[in-house]
C-alpha cells in the first residue's frame, strides 16, 4: 500500500494542482478585469496633464455580459480621449455587443486602429504552434502562408459605427483630435500581423502645428516600432500581445504572438532606433480567442495613461 501511495501520489497531486490552474484561468481570471494606471511625461512643458484610455483585444464573444459591463463602466473614469487598438471581435455576431460596450465611451473623442481579428473570425489552432512560431522567427502572414478558408467578420459596421461618433480611424492615415485648446495628432497603421501596414503612406513624422503626436499600431512588431522612434514620436501604443496570456508566475510571459520581446510583452517600456528612444505602452488587453478562453498569471485589462509634461 505504502508502494502505491509512493507511485501514484506525486502524479495524482501534480494533475490536481493543473486541473486547480486551469479551473481557475478558465472560471475566474479570465474575466478578472483589472485598469492599469501609468503616467508618461512626454507633453512640452507647460502643457496640462492628459488622460487617455486605452482599450485593446476586446475580443467580443457574444453573451459576455461582464465584460460588456466592465467596458461601460470605464466612462466612469472621464478620459479626455480614448484610443482602441483593435481586435474588438471573436465572433461575427458580436458586432452589438461591442458597440453596446463601448457606447459610453465613444461619448468621448477617439481613435482607432483594427486589428486580424477585426477582419477575420477566429480559428481553433494547437497552443503550442504559439512556441514553434516563436522558435522559428514566424508570427502571423509575416512568413508564414496566407490564410484560407478564414471567416470574414462584418468589421464595417464597427468602422461605421466608430466614425459616427466622431472617432478617427488610423489605418494607414494620420488624423486629428482636438480637446478644447489642444491638438493630438496621430499617425496609425492598420495591422502587422497580416502585412496590411504601409509605413511609407503616413511616413515623416510628427505634425507641425500639433501640441502632440501619438503613434498607433494593433500589434508591435519591430519593423514598424523601428519606423515610428526613428520618426520620433515620443508615445507608441499598441496591443496584441495579450500580455503572454497565459505565464508563469514570477518569470512572465513564454510568448509575444509577434516579434517583440516577451520582457516587453505589456506595459510601458522604451524602444530605441537610430538616435531616438520612444516610449512603449503594450495593452495586455482584456480578451481572449473564443477558442482559448483562458488567462493565467495575466488578468484582463484596460490601460488609463496620464501624459505628464516632459522633465525639465
Amino acid at each position: 500500500m505504502e508502494t502505491m501511495r509512493a507511485r501514484y501520489g506525486v502524479p495524482l497531486g501534480i494533475t490536481a494542482v493543473g486541473a486547480a490552474g486551469l479551473a481557475y484561468a478558465v472560471g475566474f481570471e479570465v474575466r478578472s478585469f483589472r485598469l492599469r494606471r501609468i503616467t508618461v511625461p512626454v507633453l512640452p512643458r507647460g502643457m496640462r496633464p492628459l488622460r487617455v484610455l486605452q482599450v485593446s483585444d476586446i475580443h467580443m464573444v457574444s453573451g459576455q455580459r461582464k465584460k460588456q459591463r466592465w467596458l461601460q463602466s470605464l466612462a466612469g473614469l472621464r478620459p479626455d480621449f480614448v484610443v482602441n487598438t483593435g481586435d474588438n471581435l471573436s465572433d461575427p455576431e458580436g458586432v452589438p455587443e461591442v458597440l453596446d460596450a463601448l457606447g459610453p465611451l465613444m461619448e468621448f473623442p477617439g481613435a482607432y486602429v483594427f486589428g486580424s481579428n477585426d477582419y477575420y473570425g477566429p480559428k481553433l489552432r494547437n497552443p503550442a504552434r504559439y512556441l514553434m512560431e516563436k522558435a522559428s522567427g514566424r508570427h502571423g502572414l509575416n512568413g508564414n502562408a496566407p490564410a484560407v478558408g478564414v471567416v470574414h467578420n462584418p468589421w464595417t459596421e464597427i468602422r461605421d459605427a466608430f466614425d459616427a461618433a466622431g472617432w478617427v480611424g488610423l489605418s494607414n492615415t494620420r488624423g486629428r483630435l482636438k480637446l478644447d485648446d489642444i491638438e493630438i495628432a496621430l499617425t496609425g497603421l492598420d495591422d502587422p500581423h497580416i502585412k496590411r501596414d504601409r509605413y511609407a503612406e503616413v511616413a515623416g513624422g510628427p505634425e507641425s502645428g500639433a501640441d502632440l503626436s501619438l503613434a498607433v499600431v494593433h500589434a508591435p512588431y519591430l519593423r514598424v516600432l523601428d519606423a515610428f522612434t526613428a520618426d520620433r514620436y515620443p508615445l507608441i501604443l499598441a496591443g496584441h500581445t495579450h500580455g503572454g496570456q497565459l505565464c508563469i508566475p514570477f518569470y512572465g510571459a513564454l510568448v509575444t504572438n509577434c516579434d517583440l520581446d516577451t520582457r516587453r510583452v505589456k506595459g510601458l517600456s522604451t524602444h530605441e532606433a537610430g538616435d531616438h528612444t520612444s516610449y512603449l505602452h503594450v495593452s495586455a488587453g482584456c480578451g481572449t480567442n473564443r477558442y482559448t478562453p483562458v488567462r493565467f498569471a495575466c488578468p484582463p485589462e484596460a490601460t488609463l495613461l496620464t501624459l505628464t509634461p516632459q522633465a525639465p
